[in-house]
């Protein structure tokens, strides 16, 4: 589904033209009669553990079926073509090949995770990305969901007697759960009886039968029977057989769809909350004014949606769940509206195109008004689906920022200093080390008048000691005034010989993981606000390692998370999270027990198995071994291996500090378990798992190694990379999979781990934390002005862009235009994510509300 997106003309900064969101991705050349499979943004249920896709539907294409030609289930297709997608910033939809999604659903039923299915798995699921394949994942448990509630919706009308052919297909042809209320709702037990059930109950059916098939052979006189109630006059016959046909009509696909073009949803301002406003200024000399304040601001919030009036195509899904907010608060009172001109439009589409009529068009003209007084039942499930398909968009973007902000590159290799800062209790400082291990922590008093100097010469003495040079401040409370401090010691080169710089970061979620058992757990002597500070400082230098400690609706992203449902929004951040989690790899030997049970195939259980097999044995040396901690069975191997990483500098730096080798049993192990065999684990150091290669591909690897005259101990250095871009070079990739009997994609795969440098983290392409030395004051802002900057927060209306002047600035969405997009971005379903370095034009400055408007100018790479 493609929603065109018009442009809101209600936001706080009216932009000057409407634009259009509309942005598709055709298929590639190759891909013959794609279909489309409806998709919505993530949600991450259990994966089924059913085996047999019997009675369970496949997802639906919404157009025409796949080509008869593509392969059904294949691993090695020949031709696999490069996805085509069409994407809007209203809903995202993937265009998915039949075949693609049958594969993905036999991976999911096999017990796959999403990462491991998009790196290893690219031939079977057409190179889609991890979005995409929940995408298909999601749609395919809502098909069986609502599968599941047909059956039984059908078997309970049947028990009860009133279940007919015509019901059963309509129940059948449902494909959402508010479709099915809708069709269920007339025969539920304890609801009354429709008019329609009752006309039909009298036996009029076969005179509304003849009515729409052959009206000229019906005489209505032949159903009248005196002293019946409804059939006792003519009258009382059309009466029924109008209430037939108008719930036919109403329950009729097309109608329902051409009448959803009409409707408008309708906000204006509650009674409750006008009466509180006007007794709180009565009463104002009796209440707190901050209390009035607070209840002011509460309804300043709503002010556009006082009067709002819009049609459904049009709303907006940040407009749906900020009018939800004010109903939930009793601020707003939301209608859905079918406007009175619609009655004639209605009415000419009906007779000229959906039904044509051919006669009794006058008996017709009252059939429809009774039909468009069923069509407002839309009251009842219009507004479930627009905040149901809002919430999906708002989750999207949850998603996209979560993202973003897990992948920014980190800081290595210098001493860190990271500041909670506070008035009355001080500024808590926390000094870490390169590897982020806790140097020393204390409590200074920027904000005392009559210490500053004190207090600065602290500072300078423990930034010489531990040769600090970055600094770290919270965005929380007096954010400003230790920026100003640091920034007032900076320019007067108070820390000379140092090159002091300092950056703010967002510390949302930092209290809140202060108190958690994780951080209790790993920093039990330290204070708690002093744990706020040691988080704050690792953000920057390894966002990954420390975010992923912290629930992520707490990490400060995207808008409305509170509005939208709880379980769908968890299930896709934590889809997310084991996603970057995965891709960036871990090393198994240094990395926490929080971070691990992000591991694709792993969970708080096998996480902590893990740790305390380190514990007792030592630094794991291969990746074999793993296959001896208890709860590692092959699938959650297989899952987890080519994730996990064994780098030979942190196992040598682990053996130094070890008192004891490794206890790893040269002999055969049996592990104890249904099932399970003696496997042999070898005790040898294998240079292939330092690399993203995994090891059910560490044969191809081998003979790849033989063919282009290398060795694995030559992986990652100029010599070997040189020898692999001859051969590539001199044959293509797919001569060389042939070669070597793999496919294209998993011979690329080990090509890129064979290739890359030791170490090599994906986020060093990624955008890092920008340091500075001095302020600029929202003050000092000029209508015009040009400035470079790093968005902060992306919404559902534009994105927040931090241009250092302690108060972000809204690019709105009507200027994002593809022309100032990189040819890389203009496919994206959003276009700027946190992170990113955006160069901008200052469009207006309200000082008052403290609001910037801005103008993106293009994207620095």
């Amino acid at each position: 589904e493609a929603v065109s997106s018009d442009e809101d003309m209600e936001e706080w900064r009216p932009p000057e033209a409407k634009t259009s969101s509309k942005r598709a991705r055709g298929p590639a050349a190759g891909v013959k009669k794609p279909a489309a499979t409806r998709t919505a943004k993530p949600k991450v249920p259990k994966e089924p553990k059913v085996h047999k896709a019997s009675g369970v539907p496949k997802p639906r294409a919404t157009r025409k079926p796949a080509a008869e030609g593509k392969p059904p289930v294949s691993r090695n297709p020949k031709n696999a073509a490069v996805p085509g997608t069409a994407t809007t910033k209203r809903k995202i939809s993937e265009c998915v090949n039949k075949w693609v999604c049958v594969n993905i659903v036999t991976l999911l039923h096999e017990e796959n995770t999403i990462p491991f299915i998009v790196r290893y798995r690219k031939e079977m699921i057409n190179h889609l990305d991890a979005d995409a394949v929940r995408d298909v994942q999601m749609v395919y448990d809502e098909l069986c969901s609502v599968a599941k509630k047909t059956q039984s919706v059908i078997r309970t009308l049947k028990k009860d007697g009133v279940l007919t052919p015509e019901l059963e297909n309509s129940l059948r042809s449902c494909r959402s759960a508010d479709e099915l209320d809708h069709v269920n709702a007339p025969y539920k037990k304890g609801s009354k009886l429709s008019k329609a059930r009752r006309a039909k109950a009298l036996g009029l059916e076969d005179a509304a039968t003849a009515l729409m098939n052959t009206p000229h052979n019906l005489d209505l006189r032949a159903w009248v029977k005196p002293g019946t109630e409804g059939l006792s006059s003519v009258e009382d016959v059309s009466t029924g057989v109008v209430h037939i046909l108008a719930d036919m009509i109403a329950k009729d696909s097309d109608t329902l769809t051409y009448i959803k073009t009409c409707v408008t949803i309708q906000s204006s301002v509650s009674k409750s909350a006008l009466n509180k406003k006007e007794q709180g200024k009565s009463d104002q000399g009796c209440k707190k004014p901050g209390d009035e304040q607070n209840k002011n601001k509460d309804l300043d919030k709503f002010h556009l949606y006082f009067d709002f009036t819009c049609n459904i195509k049009r709303i907006q899904s940040h407009q749906t769940l900020a009018i939800n907010r004010g109903e939930s608060l009793k601020i707003l009172t939301v209608k859905v509206n079918i406007p009175d001109r619609v009655r004639s439009d209605f009415t000419l589409w009906c007779i000229n195109n959906r039904w044509r009529p051919k006669t009794f068009v006058v008996f017709y003209l009252k059939l429809l008004t009774y039909t468009l007084l069923l069509l407002h039942f839309p009251n009842i499930f219009l507004p479930t689906k627009l905040t149901s398909a809002a919430e999906k968009e708002s989750i999207a973007m949850f998603v996209r920022n979560l993202r973003q902000r897990l992948l920014v590159c980190p800081v290595r290799g210098c001493v860190i200093m990271g500041v909670d800062p506070g008035y009355r209790h001080g500024c808590k400082l926390a000094i870490l080390s390169p590897t982020s291990q806790i140097l020393h922590t204390d409590v200074v008093y920027l904000h005392n008048s009559g210490q500053q100097h004190r207090e600065a010469e602290k500072l300078r003495h423990l930034m010489i000691q531990y040769s600090c040079s970055k600094v770290v401040i919270g965005n929380g409370t007096a954010c400003r005034e230790t920026e100003a401090f640091f920034s007032d010691l900076i320019s007067r080169r108070f820390f000379h010989p140092l090159d002091v710089s300092y950056i703010i970061t967002n510390e949302a979620g930092a209290s809140i993981y202060s108190v958690s058992p994780e951080a209790v757990k790993e920093m039990p002597d330290l204070d708690p606000n002093l744990r706020s500070a040691v988080s704050i400082g690792r953000r920057v230098q390894d966002p990954l390692a420390e975010l992923v400690k912290i629930d992520p609706k707490h990490i400060g992203i995207g808008t409305y998370q509170h509005d939208v449902s709880a379980g769908a929004l968890k299930a896709a951040l934590d889809g997310v999270v084991q996603e970057c989690v995965s891709f960036v790899g871990v090393d198994i030997n240094i990395c926490s027990e929080t971070l691990m049970r992000h591991v694709a195939g792993l969970n708080a259980g096998r996480a902590q198995s893990i740790t305390e097999w380190r514990e007792k044995n030592g630094a794991f040396i291969n990746r074999e071994q793993l296959k001896l901690v208890k709860g590692m069975g092959p699938k959650s191997f297989q899952q987890c291996a080519g994730f996990i990483r064994i780098n030979p500098l942190t196992l040598n730096s682990a053996r130094t500090t070890s008192q004891s080798a490794p206890a790893v049993p040269d002999k055969p192990v049996a592990k104890k378990g249904k099932g399970k065999v003696g496997v042999s684990i070898p005790n040898s150091l294998n240079p292939l798992d330092q690399t993203c290669i995994h090891p059910e591909s560490y044969n191809v690897a081998q003979r790849f190694l033989s063919l282009v005259g290398g060795s694995v101990d030559q992986i990652g250095n100029a010599c070997l990379r040189q020898c692999v871009e001859n051969k590539v070079k001199a044959s293509c990739v797919d001569e060389l999979a042939r070669a070597v009997d793999t496919t294209p994609e998993t011979l690329q795969l080990i090509i890129d781990g064979l290739t890359q440098p030791p170490g090599f983290d994906i986020r060093q392409n990624f955008g890092q934390a920008d340091f500075k030395r001095g302020i600029v004051s929202m003050s000092d802002l000029q209508v015009g002005a040009v400035l470079t900057g790093r968005v902060d927060n992306t919404t559902l209306f534009g994105s927040f862009v931090d241009i250092g002047v302690g108060r972000a600035g809204l690019i709105h969405k009507s200027n994002i235009t593809l022309d100032k997009l990189p040819v890389s971005q203009r496919r994206r379903s959003l276009a700027l994510g946190p992170g990113e370095r955006v160069e901008v034009r200052v469009l207006n400055v309200d000082l008052q509300r403290g609001r910037i408007g801005l103008d993106l100018i293009r994207i620095l790479q």
